[in-house]
């Protein structure tokens, strides 16, 4: 049995509400976009370039990077542990999968705030 040590959560019952969590945040972060889409102004540059600018596009934006984040870490976890039985292969597939994530998580910083 593998200990739960590597998930987000601390046990089974944290990771499925993390998992459910981000999938609402998601959700509601898609509706928001389709929403900007289809009944915004015809999108350009400026349009583009004033919706992210608001605080509000930034905050739900980078709210909606780390749940994508959590998400697919808690999935890919469990698929590892499952399929992964070798301990020092599973532990050097997860240390590059989170090796990944936190550059996407660093690159979408810089790239919402312009930092």
């Amino acid at each position: 049995m593998v200990n739960n040590v590597s998930t987000v959560g601390r046990n089974g019952v944290h990771d499925f509400i993390l998992v459910r969590a981000t999938a609402v945040i998601l959700t509601f972060y898609t509706i928001y976009m389709v929403g900007f889409f289809t009944f915004g102004p015809d999108l350009n540059y400026e349009t583009w370039t004033a919706f992210f600018g608001k605080l509000s596009t930034k905050v739900f934006t980078m709210l909606a990077l780390l749940s994508v984040l959590i998400h697919a870490w808690i999935g890919l976890w469990q698929v590892l542990t499952d399929y992964i039985k070798p301990a020092a292969i599973r532990a050097l597939i997860q240390f590059a999968v989170v090796t990944v994530l936190f550059v996407y998580l660093f690159s979408g910083f810089f790239i919402v705030w312009g930092a």
